[in-house]
């Protein structure tokens, strides 16, 4: 069976941590592109739709290849907007457009290590399970919420409070722990079908994808943007290779 499938490009503006972050430049180009490029080069998408609020953000991601249909209001697109506010939005004004879609997939700015592979992988076990409302990458945790704790006043107490031979988690060594796993921002992909029914991204049956090496990384702060300049610049590869001349905005 074909179905017909949508990559969304999530890129509002007004980032605070790091200012404009997903057009912010790295190895010339801005930082979207490379998921532009990597949803394009998957070819696994009917549409490749970047879901902004700014007309610059619009026009950049036009010149990398992805479609702008329309711009996302203000109301939907703050720092707390949850993210079905937005995909449930552009799919019903998609729809409206009479462009219908079956799949959608999540495909953030701030994971410019996640590669055309990856997502082909990924779209391949979503579509052929049959049951599942969506997939999710992850990776597994750095930090364990086994030694994590919840504070009351000058007191705190753990979050599970779990043993291991009359061992509490937190003082118990990681690789003693069960293994648990955190998403990331690499990708999501679902049904339009189940974010419909579950007004969720995610559904209820959700496959894990688990993330390779940096394709699970996630630039939230100006630290992991340094982070983000240093891999590159010890090995340019691990970005999407672009070849279209990097954008020039002209006023």
């Amino acid at each position: 069976m074909t179905f017909k499938a949508v990559a969304l490009i999530p890129a509002r503006s007004g980032s605070k941590r790091v200012p404009n972050k997903n057009i912010k430049l790295i190895n010339g180009h801005p930082l979207l592109a490379y998921s532009i490029k990597s949803a394009l080069d998957s070819n696994v998408f009917d549409e490749v739709i970047c879901a902004t609020d700014s007309e610059e953000y619009a026009k950049i991601a036009n010149y990398y290849g992805a479609s702008v249909p329309f711009l996302r209001s203000k109301n939907i697109s703050g720092d707390s907007s949850p993210d079905f506010e937005w995909v449930f939005w552009l799919i019903n004004m998609l729809e409206e457009a009479n462009m219908k879609f079956d799949i959608f997939s999540i495909l953030r700015p701030t994971c410019p290590f996640r590669k055309a592979d990856s997502i082909k992988k990924a779209f391949k076990i979503f579509s052929e399970d049959g049951k599942a409302d969506s997939l999710r990458a992850v990776q597994k945790c750095k930090e364990h919420p086994g030694k994590m704790w919840k504070l009351d006043k000058n007191r705190m107490n753990p979050i599970f409070d779990k043993t291991i031979n009359k061992t509490p988690w937190h003082s118990s060594q990681y690789a003693a722990l069960p293994e648990i796993f955190s998403q990331n921002a690499s990708l999501e992909i679902a049904w339009v079908q189940s974010m419909k029914k579950y007004h969720t991204i995610s559904g209820k049956e959700i496959i894990p994808f688990i993330s390779k090496n940096l394709e699970g990384f996630d630039i939230n702060s100006f630290e992991d943007w340094i982070l983000l300049e240093h891999y590159v610049k010890n090995d340019e590869s691990l970005l999407p290779i672009i070849n279209e001349k990097p954008y020039i905005a002209t006023t």
